[in-house]
C-alpha cells in the first residue's frame, strides 16, 4: 500500500473515527454520577421480628435470596457470630453469581440491618447494603437497598449496562420470596 492510496486513507479515517468515538464515550462516562443507589420495597403481612429473623441470619438467605437459585451448587462459608454485627457469609459460584463476601456492620432488631459487600469476581467492588423494616399496622414495610461509589471503570460500564436493570429485578424477586416465606 502506498501512502495516500484510497485504502490507506480509509484505514486512517476509520482509526481516527474510532479514537474520537472512544474519547466521546470516555468523556460521557466521566460525567456519570460518582455514586449509585438501587432500592426496592415491599409490604409483608408479618411482624418485623419474623422478617428480621429471615434476613439477620445469613443461613436463612438460602430460602429467599434470588442468587441462591442461580447457582444451587455454590460454595458457602459462614464465619463470625451466627447473626448480628460481625456475622460473615462468603460465597463462590458460577459466572452468574461470582465470588464475594458480606459482613453485618450494624443490626438493630427488628428494624435495621447494614451490610458491607465485597465482590472479588467477576469484578472487584465494595458496596453497602441495607434493610429497613417499618411496622405498618399488621404488616411491615421492607426496603432493601444497595449503594456505593463508582470509580471511572464503574462509570464506563454504566454507559453500556444499567446496574438498576441488572440488580433491581433480583431485589424484587428476593423480596417476593421473603414475603412468601414470612406470610406462611
Amino acid at each position: 500500500m502506498m501512502a495516500g492510496s484510497p485504502l490507506m486513507t480509509g484505514f486512517i479515517a476509520a482509526g481516527l473515527l474510532l479514537i474520537v468515538a472512544a474519547g466521546a464515550v470516555a468523556g460521557y462516562a466521566a460525567t456519570r454520577p460518582d455514586t449509585f443507589r438501587i432500592e426496592r420495597s415491599i409490604r409483608i403481612a408479618a411482624p418485623p421480628e419474623k422478617i428480621f429473623a429471615l434476613i439477620g441470619d445469613f443461613k436463612n438467605w438460602e430460602a429467599w435470596s434470588p442468587w441462591e437459585k442461580k447457582d444451587p451448587d455454590m460454595k458457602r462459608l459462614y464465619s463470625g457470630p451466627p447473626r448480628g454485627k460481625g456475622a460473615r457469609y462468603e460465597w463462590e459460584g458460577n459466572r452468574n453469581i461470582g465470588h464475594g463476601r458480606m459482613e453485618v456492620t450494624n443490626a438493630v432488631s427488628p428494624s435495621a440491618l447494614d451490610i458491607d459487600l465485597e465482590f472479588f469476581s467477576p469484578m472487584k467492588a465494595r458496596h453497602k447494603a441495607e434493610f429497613r423494616l417499618t411496622p405498618e399496622g399488621e404488616a411491615t414495610h421492607v426496603t432493601w437497598a444497595m449503594y456505593g461509589t463508582q470509580n471511572f471503570t464503574g462509570k464506563l460500564i454504566s454507559v453500556f449496562m444499567s446496574m438498576e436493570k441488572m440488580v433491581g429485578p433480583d431485589f424484587e424477586a428476593g423480596l417476593s420470596a421473603l414475603k412468601a416465606i414470612a406470610e406462611n
